[in-house]
Formats: structure tokens, sequence, C-alpha cells
């Protein structure tokens, strides 16, 4: 039996509160699907920061983009809102807002971004697609306390 919308958004919503509750990177890595080839694209340019524009392909390189965004980027105050879910395509997109903080300079923006996740007949990720505030990140980077 094929998933249905509302089996989508439970996939989706489970995914993005990993993210927001800061669950361990073990257990976001579970949600990926390992039947399929997966990925993970942070779409900017990478001279804004390091996580973006590349993507990371199969589970080891998804869980370095995992660790190189923790080991650069704090969030708190995510929230996600606004599921839509295509069945046919078995993707759902959501917009996210929160507050990020560059760890290196402390600084901090709030933002509003979206996810596109593409999943498997097993409800598991396959792409994980994020568009965010680039700009803003790499203002927060490059703060010189002034």
């Amino acid at each position: 039996m094929s998933p249905t919308r509302k089996d989508l958004f439970n996939a989706a919503e489970n995914f993005c509160q990993a993210f927001a509750e800061h669950k361990d990177l073990e257990y976001i890595l579970s949600l990926f699907s390992v039947t399929h080839a997966t990925s993970v694209i942070e779409y900017g340019d990478p001279i804004l920061a390091p996580f973006l524009g590349k993507e990371f392909i199969r589970p080891r390189k998804i869980q370095e983009y995992f660790e190189l965004l923790a080991s650069l980027v704090s969030h708190e105050n995510v929230k996600f809102s606004e599921y839509f879910a295509d069945v046919e395509a078995m993707k759902v997109s959501v917009k996210g807002d929160g507050k990020f903080t560059w760890l290196s300079t402390k600084q901090s923006w709030h933002e509003t971004f979206t996810y596109t996740l593409d999943f498997d007949d097993e409800l598991k990720v396959v792409k994980y697609q994020v568009w965010a505030d680039s700009g803003a990140a790499y203002l927060a980077r490059i703060d010189n306390g002034k």
C-alpha cells in the first residue's frame, strides 16, 4: 500500500521536529533511506558558508554535513508550518522559522527558510533540500565586533 498524504505529513513533521528539538545525529541519520541513494543540499554560494552549495551524497557525507553545520551554527526556537505534500512525487515542502547563531562570532539572526523533503516508499528521506538566508549567515560569520 502506498503512503498517504497523512503519512507524508507525519514523516516530514518527525524529521523537522528532530531538527528543532536537537535530536542526536544518530537519530536524524536514521530518518534517511538505506535502500535508495540519499543527498543533502543547502542552496547558496559556498563562499558565504562552507556548508552551502555542495551536495552531500550518501550517509557518510550527510553525516559530515550535519557535523559541519553543528560546529558552525546553533539554532533555537525553530518552528515549522505550512506543510505541503505531493503524494505522487513523494515530496513535502515546509516553511521553517527560527533564531540562528554563528558560534565563533556569537552573532545571531532570525530567518525564515524552507525544506523540501523527498521520501521513499518506507517514508525515509531520500533528498533533503534547504533554502535559507545565506547572506545573513555570511554577515554573522564575518562579524568583526563592530
